[in-house]
C-alpha cells in the first residue's frame, strides 16, 4: 500500500527513526542538504521542508553558515508553582550543578527592598552563579536573599540547594513564585559565562519566590540559553 503521507513527512519520519535508532547523536552534524537530497532522492526544497519540520520540532537545530544538528534536549521549567533549579534538572533526569562567581552580604537596592519587603536598614545575601545541567551551562543567575533568612548556615548549604537548605534546616514551606520573562541578546559578559556567541538569543527572567504565608524570601535574576531551555505554562 502506497503510503498517504507527503513525501517530506516520509523523510522526517525516517530522519526522526534514525535518531532515535542511535545512527545520529546529540551534537551530531548531519550530512549537507545536497547529499541527504540524493540520498532520498528529492528535491532541496522537499528536503528543507523535512528539515524545518524537524527543527520546529526541536529536534535538529539549524545553525547559519555552519549546518544542521542533532539538538540537545531543552531543560523545561513548567510554570507553576515554586521548583528549584536543582529539582528542574534532577527531574529530566541530568546532573545539576552551578558555578559561584560572586557571594557577599550588602544592602538591599531600592528594588530589592521593594521586592523583598525589606528595609535600608536590613542586610541582604548577594551571589552570582552559573547553573549547569551535565555540565552544560543553561543559565546565569543573580540572587538577592534577605540575611537574616541565611545568616545561620553556610555557603555550601546556600549555594547548593537553597530551597532544600531553607525547607528542612529553618522549617520554612516554601509557596508560590512570581515570573516574568522577556527576549534579549546577550551581552559579551553572559555570552562567556554560558558558552555562547555575544548577541545570540537569551530568556531573561526575573522571579520573586515566596513562603506559604506570603513573605518573600529570594529576588531572582536569570538569563538562560534559549537554545537550551524552555519553559512550559500549565493551566
Amino acid at each position: 500500500m502506497v503510503s498517504k503521507l507527503p513525501v517530506y513527512l516520509r523523510i522526517h519520519d525516517q530522519i526522526k527513526s534514525e535518531i532515535e535508532d542511535g545512527k545520529w547523536h546529540v551534537g551530531d552534524r548531519l550530512p549537507s542538504e545536497r547529499e541527504l537530497s540524493e540520498k532520498f532522492n528529492v528535491s532541496r526544497m522537499t528536503l528543507r521542508q523535512a528539515i524545518q519540520t524537524l527543527a520546529d520540532e526541536g529536534i535538529l537545530e539549524r545553525k547559519i553558515g555552519s549546518g544542521t544538528y542533532v539538538a540537545r534536549k531543552k531543560v523545561q521549567e513548567t510554570m507553576i508553582g515554586t521548583t528549584s533549579f536543582s529539582d528542574i534538572i534532577k527531574s529530566q533526569g541530568s546532573v545539576p550543578s552551578s558555578k559561584t562567581i560572586s557571594y557577599f552580604v550588602t544592602k538591599p537596592s531600592s528594588s530589592e527592598m521593594e521586592k523583598l519587603q525589606l528595609t535600608e536598614k536590613e542586610d541582604i545575601l548577594k551571589m552570582e552563579r552559573i547553573r549547569y545541567a551535565d555540565d552544560i551551562p543553561i543559565c546565569f543567575e543573580v540572587a538577592s536573599i534577605p540575611y537574616k533568612l541565611v545568616s545561620d548556615y553556610d555557603k555550601e548549604e546556600i549555594t547548593t540547594s537553597l530551597y532544600k537548605t531553607l525547607a528542612e534546616k529553618g522549617n520554612f514551606k516554601i509557596g508560590k513564585s512570581s515570573q516574568h520573562i522577556s527576549a534579549v541578546v546577550s551581552s559579551e559578559k553572559i555570552a562567556h559565562f554560558l558558552d555562547i556567541k555575544r548577541g545570540e538569543a537569551i530568556l531573561r527572567m526575573t522571579q520573586i519566590s515566596y513562603f506559604e504565608d506570603g513573605a518573600p524570601f529570594e529576588y531572582v535574576r536569570s538569563q538562560y540559553v534559549g537554545e537550551r531551555f524552555e519553559f512550559y505554562l500549565e493551566k
